[in-house]
């Protein structure tokens, strides 16, 4: 019987039984079974009343929270979620979902963490409010409700021994064991996100205090908008990653999960079902929304798209390049090419800078044509063997490299490598600069006036214009790096445009000028081994 007498007919507890089965057996059912906090009632910062979230459950929302259930209910759980700002995927990441959790399991522990301790107790304090709600302990056949004596905002627990501790991502958690360790937004702003000393320590505090506390099994989400290429997801992801959704191998050898939801369609297998160039929550958002930030490309490109790369704003823009198919190609081109090298081996525990080699041609009118790629984080061994096959392949006129410390670690073991394969070409030893701008300002001159052609359908090209256009933003630069060598190289020789003229006929065999030709040939072969022992 209800309140003030009034009696539920079988139909309607029927349905009410099954209303509250879905809510324990699903977080979408569960969403819709509670209502959710939104913002605090007052400006006090020790506001415990909320006023109801604005908005309906959207699609993306759905999606979102039919992948955190996912995470949840595996075996070691890996997720992670991209969302521009205002998406709500906080809300029902780490409000809606740890309270159901909770519930659903005694016992289980969960760690929420952010930047900092503020926003990680905020949403702490409103997933303890769903959970002191009298239809939140209704769901469950055996009431579940906070437990007595719980009154803290970053540690409290329920009456099934399950609890939540909040802090930041740099605070102590290292008395707490987690079931689900969920970190939302590990980025501060603009400032932290492109400070290399704040993303080192992120890292860190990731891998050695919160990984650290994971029980057997545990799952972990990470929701974030992408600040920047080497942000805390940046650092796991592949190098490769492409925006795409669904399953990904990534760096720390697991498999996560990734849905990566665009504030406009990019991509024909979006997540949400829209087409390439639909915006995101056009219910809630309309264009005019989104036009704010659009105009902003290295905003826009970030934290709304979740691609740290734009094509525009950064030192170079992915219009300035030349897209050439092979029968383009000038027949006469005088080939050069230029290195970046670095000496540690790629290791499950580190992630080295990449050595790079690259192959270009310059034609009679003072074009660049990019021809022939190598990179890896491999030994020096490795990574000189990769040099030499381009030289024998490419027989370039002139090599660049960056003089300093690297230079010197590897240049007895490429001279060595050089002698044994019998492979020569003289190398051109750059002085280092420490602004790395100023480095590649002679190929960005070039880029710019759309001299610069890379070829079609090649990855190593796409992966060359990315990392140019990501360019000083980028998580790695050292293609950028391989490419400044060849623009300063051409700019400091003397005659360096023209392409060598057509040899002549060679002399007929066994006569004066053909012996004379051999000996001159064997004598210039002779000074260039002596150049290198």
């Amino acid at each position: 019987m209800a309140d003030g007498g009034y009696r539920m007919t079988p139909a309607a507890a029927a349905t009410e039984l099954l209303r509250r089965r879905r809510a324990r057996e699903s977080l979408v059912a569960f969403s819709q079974s509670v209502s959710i906090p939104g913002a605090p009632m007052s400006e006090d910062p020790d506001e415990w009343l909320f006023k109801p979230i604005e908005s309906s459950v959207a699609k993306h929302h759905i999606v979102t929270m039919e992948a955190i259930q996912r995470c949840i209910d595996a075996d070691s759980g890996r997720l992670m979620i991209f969302e521009p700002p205002g998406s709500a995927k906080s809300t029902y990441a780490s409000v809606v979902a740890p309270a159901w959790a909770m519930a659903r399991q005694a016992g289980f522990k969960v760690i929420l963490t952010s930047y900092a301790a503020t926003p990680a107790e905020r949403q702490s304090k409103r997933c303890r409010a769903i959970a002191s709600s009298a239809e939140f302990a209704a769901i469950w056949p055996k009431p579940v409700m906070i437990r007595s004596g719980s009154s803290s905002v970053s540690e409290w627990e329920l009456n099934n021994d399950s609890g939540l501790l909040a802090a930041g991502i740099l605070g102590a958690v290292t008395s707490a064991r987690a079931d689900l360790l969920i970190i939302d937004d590990p980025v501060a702003g603009r400032e932290e996100a492109d400070s290399e000393t704040i993303r080192r320590k992120t890292r860190q505090e990731y891998e050695d205090s919160l990984m650290t506390r994971l029980k057997p099994r545990a799952s972990v989400i990470i929701i974030q908008t992408r600040w920047h290429m080497d942000d805390l997801s940046g650092g796991l992801l592949p190098e490769d990653y492409d925006g795409r959704s669904g399953p990904v191998l990534c760096r720390d050898g697991q498999v996560w999960d990734v849905l990566n939801i665009p504030a406009k369609c990019e991509l024909a297998d979006d997540p949400v079902g829209r087409k390439v160039g639909e915006y995101l929550w056009p219910e809630w958002f309309d264009a005019r929304h989104w036009a704010n930030y659009e105009s902003n490309p290295r905003t826009w490109a970030s934290l709304y798209q979740q691609r740290p790369q734009p094509d525009t704003g950064g030192q170079f823009e992915r219009q300035w390049f030349q897209w050439y198919d092979e029968k383009d190609v000038p027949k006469e081109l005088s080939i050069y090419g230029g290195s970046d090298l670095a000496v540690t081996k790629k290791a499950m525990d580190t992630h080295p800078d990449f050595s790079e080699h690259g192959v270009f041609g310059l034609d009679d009118a003072g074009n660049l044509w990019a021809r022939d790629w190598w990179s890896g984080q491999e030994a020096p061994d490795v990574t000189i063997a990769a040099f030499l096959t381009l030289v024998k392949r490419w027989k370039p006129r002139q090599w660049f490299d960056e003089a300093g410390v690297i230079r010197r670690a590897l240049e007895p073991l490429m001279n060595k490598m050089m002698r044994e394969a019998k492979t020569f070409v003289h190398i051109e030893y750059l002085t280092s600069s420490q602004d790395k701008i100023a480095r590649v300002a002679a190929f960005r001159g070039r880029a710019s006036a759309r001299t610069v052609y890379l070829p079609k359908g090649q990855p190593w090209a796409e992966r060359l214009a990315a990392q140019l256009c990501a360019f000083p933003m980028g998580r790695y630069d050292d293609a950028v790096d391989v490419c400044g060598n060849v623009g300063r190289g051409l700019d400091d020789m003397q005659d360096a445009s023209p392409p060598p003229k057509p040899k002549a006929e060679p002399p007929k065999p066994f006569t004066e000028d053909w012996y004379a030709a051999r000996d001159k040939r064997e004598s210039d072969e002779s000074d260039s081994e002596a150049y290198y022992r």
